[in-house]
């Protein structure tokens, strides 16, 4: 009897473990909050000086992730040459700046209007949409087959999580549940992994820009958390005879004005939607992860 009741303790005592939510942490939706609110927000950013570019992401600890790019910025002079990445407290980053201007970036296609002949707009093409906002949970009403796609978002600022953590702001762009545009608060990150100052805790091809574990972002344009920044989206169906596949899907994406994938040929889903069948037409998802990621200006146009 007693070795019976010590398991059946020992088995309570491991649900419990197991249906421990996870820790949350605080998360921020608007700019004006977060600067009175938390003492880094107002010095993460883009900065520029006479030809070098510099970005600064606030870490879990206060500290700042510091990537420092000759040329300028990433779609903005970077001439891809090795990226400094270091980590500096305040007032370290305070001094490496002093003569530095901050740059408010803006994508160039932000705000751009919808055609006469888009399909489907805000708000009434879309779920889950209040005030104007689509936010991380949404779809479009109805299924599309080929399109071109414009889409405005903005990633909360969630300091307790560290850049390439993949509760910082995720979300996605999940075409017909199976090929998926990752979005994701992965801005001061190196694209080469092993060339960055803090320990990653994911792989880089679950970063913002990336096709979900399956290719790379040609150029990380991703923008500081609370900025709102662009996807402009030229997708390719895949076209099937008889029930049978002849032809991949293929998708051309914009990243804030910059172009990160060119055509690239879609041979399988990419992440889980590798094990759904594909489709020639369905339904696009916001993905909703459990971050409160905001969207806004979306329209889609059928090729």
């Amino acid at each position: 009897m007693r070795k019976l009741l010590v398991l059946f303790l020992t088995i309570c005592l491991f649900a419990s473990v197991d249906a421990k939510p996870k820790d949350k942490v605080p998360v921020w939706t608007d700019a004006e909050t977060a600067t009175k609110e938390h003492p880094g927000f107002a010095h993460q950013g883009d900065y520029v000086k006479d030809g070098v570019g510099l970005q600064a992401t606030v870490l879990k600890d206060g500290k700042f992730l510091v990537a420092t790019f000759q040329g300028g910025l990433p779609g903005a002079g970077w001439d891809k040459s090795k990226i400094k990445s270091e980590v500096l407290d305040t007032a370290q980053l305070k001094a490496r700046v002093d003569d530095f201007t901050k740059a408010l970036r803006t994508s160039p296609t932000m705000g751009r209007v919808a055609p006469e002949n888009a399909i489907m707009t805000m708000a009434d093409g879309f779920t889950n949409v209040k005030d104007g906002i689509l936010w991380a949970g949404g779809k479009t009403k109805k299924e599309v087959g080929s399109f071109k796609m414009h889409v405005e978002f903005m990633l909360p600022f969630k300091p307790g999580r560290n850049p390439s953590n993949q509760d910082r702001g995720n979300s996605g762009l999940y075409i017909f549940n199976n090929y998926e545009i990752q979005v994701i608060d992965s801005y001061g990150l190196d694209f080469d992994s092993a060339n960055n100052a803090i320990p990653l805790e994911s792989v880089n091809k679950q970063w913002c820009g990336c096709f979900y574990k399956m290719k790379l972002a040609d150029t990380h344009m991703a923008f500081p958390p609370l900025t709102w920044q662009t996807y402009d989206i030229e997708f390719t169906a895949p076209v099937f005879k008889d029930g049978k596949k002849i032809k991949n899907a293929f998708i051309t994406v914009a990243h804030n004005g910059v172009k990160i994938h060119d055509n690239f040929e879609l041979k399988t889903g990419t992440g889980a939607g590798a094990k759904r069948k594909q489709l020639a037409k369905g339904p696009i998802y916001f993905q909703d992860h459990g971050n409160p990621t905001m969207f806004r200006n979306v329209w889609i146009v059928e090729k």
